[in-house]
């Protein structure tokens, strides 16, 4: 190796390790957004994430990561640790932010006549035969907010997987020109990661059960037969990306020996769940009030009452009826076990624990707890929360805004001349610019709003801590984006616009503020439509 090519190496190592640290920086700032009440831990990590950035990007002679470093530093003294962040603090650190998102593009993505919205999230690569369609595809993904690039053959996508891990990938399994090839491809691939990428393979011409185990073996989550729309292809990438992450387990443990809920909270919290300990019974109620919790772990003979006794008062509340309850005991005797779970257990476990065995336990049952509570208060078509359950956080965020006195805007939506799609294109494609707006909208919000399907083509958004003219720019940013997306029809392509009416709550019901969004809606309506309009305006 010549010593322009070491340097080069060099160059492009530490160009890394500077990007990664900004990826720190920015990862933080988002959760300063989404966490006032950690605003002073979080203030600190920031300011060391971001010193550090700066060290390394003056080291490494990066001149713009040190700029949008340092001016980041000059805007975090002005925010002091143990005071709330101000608007005009708040707005000056996202313009910092922007900034410096902008130095993590990579040199293709910064070529783009428009970059993508988001750029923190680690890329999807497209390994298709049809160049063209793989183009088409990835514009599309771009508007989802993925980052995506396009691979003409196997040697560069080898090449890219070694320098950056995708979250997905898209193979077709004949992509290199001979026949599977790019199931050989990905068999190569995953050899060199200690975790399997996951891959969505498709395929125009074999689609049998020889090839279907042999790309199922390599990684394959999916295998379509033959190929696929746009739409459904980047329905199944955000499954398989890690803006979709799964939630930690929420774990209630009550254990009267310390020593036993210590090595439980030890074991939880190593398995990246979250967990609360109690080892005094009389605590139970408080203890499901104030952490709500997931699954409940109970030992079975404790001071003062069983937990068979504490799982029947347990039962007697609704909301808790079809949380997992999992015992904890010496007891062997299977005929005592078996009549503890009809007492409102779920399984039993035999002291002393094996942790794998408690962990794969709380998963199961978790997972299991989990896809039952999604059947009862998400709609099915868009996974949104439904019309019902969207009223009940509508409520619960009244309450909060009214104890923190903050602002609190509820929005409403509905996609324009909707029958007209249906009618032109047919009810599966109505259904797919369902879920394409609920995507939209899932990638575009914070954690911390609330999106429902209200009902048919309508839309409804809670956004908490949110003031009437932040809301209003948020909503027309993504219509005005939404509007741009083309929703493919077989050979046709068309696009979609909505009508958005905003309320703030000034203190009333939750039904009076639907009421108010509502008006606002139909005024929006009635404004021509594809705008967006305030209760009161």
């Amino acid at each position: 190796m010549t010593d322009d090519n070491q340097k080069e190496k060099l160059k492009q190592h530490f160009a890394r390790r500077v990007t990664t640290q900004a990826r720190v920086v920015l990862d933080t700032w988002q959760k300063v957004k989404e966490s006032d009440s950690q605003a002073e831990i979080l203030h600190r990590d920031l300011s060391t994430a971001t010193e550090k950035l700066v060290r390394y990007a003056q080291r490494f002679e990066m001149v713009r990561h040190a700029s949008a470093g340092e001016a980041l530093l000059g805007i975090l003294q002005r925010w002091a640790p143990d005071t709330a962040l101000s608007d005009a603090v708040r707005h000056e650190l996202q313009g910092a932010m922007d900034q410096l998102s902008q130095c993590t593009l990579r040199r293709t993505d910064q070529d783009l006549d428009e970059a993508p919205r988001t750029y923190l999230r680690t890329p999807v690569y497209v390994a298709l035969c049809e160049l063209e369609m793989a183009h088409r595809l990835i514009k599309q993904l771009e508007f989802f907010g993925f980052r995506a690039a396009a691979f003409e053959d196997a040697e560069s996508l080898l090449d890219a997987c070694s320098r950056h891990k995708p979250e997905t990938i898209l193979m077709d399994v004949n992509f290199g020109g001979s026949e599977l090839a790019g199931i050989a491809t990905v068999e190569a691939l995953q050899e060199r990661h200690d975790t399997p990428i996951p891959v969505i393979f498709m395929s125009d011409e074999d689609g049998s059960i020889e090839t279907r185990l042999r790309a199922s073996r390599c990684g394959g989550e999916e295998f379509f037969f033959p190929s696929v729309d746009p739409g459904q292809l980047i329905e199944k990438i955000e499954t398989y990306t890690h803006g979709n992450t799964v939630e930690p387990y929420r774990v209630l443990v009550l254990d009267d020996s310390r020593a036993q809920a210590k090595f439980m909270e030890n074991v939880l919290t190593r398995a990246g769940m979250t967990a609360h300990i109690i080892t005094d019974p009389m605590q139970i109620i408080h203890a499901l009030e104030a952490f709500s919790p997931e699954i409940i772990v109970l030992d079975m003979y404790m001071p003062g009452c069983t937990g068979m006794e504490i799982a029947r008062v347990i039962r007697q509340q609704d909301r808790l009826h079809s949380v997992p309850i999992i015992y904890l005991s010496a007891e062997d005797d299977v005929s005592k076990q078996l009549h503890a779970m009809s007492l409102g257990g779920d399984d039993f476990l035999t002291k002393p624990i094996d942790p794998k065995h408690l962990i794969a336990t709380i998963h199961n049952r978790g997972r299991r707890a989990r896809s039952l509570l999604a059947l009862m208060i998400r709609d099915s078509l868009t996974g949104l929360y439904n019309h019902t359950h969207t009223l009940h956080l509508l409520d619960q965020e009244i309450v909060k805004a009214k104890q923190k006195d903050q602002p609190l805007c509820f929005a409403m939506l509905d996609i324009d001349y909707f029958k007209k799609i249906n009618d032109t294109y047919g009810h599966p494609i109505g259904d797919r610019v369902l879920r394409s707006l609920s995507m939209f909208l899932k990638q575009r919000l914070r954690k911390t709003d609330h999106i429902g399907r209200y009902g048919g083509e309508e839309f409804a958004l809670i956004l908490p801590n949110t003031r009437e003219s932040d809301a209003k720019n948020v909503i027309n940013e993504i219509r005005e984006r939404f509007a741009e997306l083309q929703q493919p029809a077989g050979t046709q392509e068309f696009r979609v616009t909505f009508s958005c009416g905003v309320a703030t709550w000034q203190g009333e019901s939750a039904q009076s503020l639907c009421e108010r969004a509502d008006g606002a809606l139909y005024d929006a309506k009635g404004l021509g439509r594809n705008t967006v309009v305030s209760a009161g305006h």
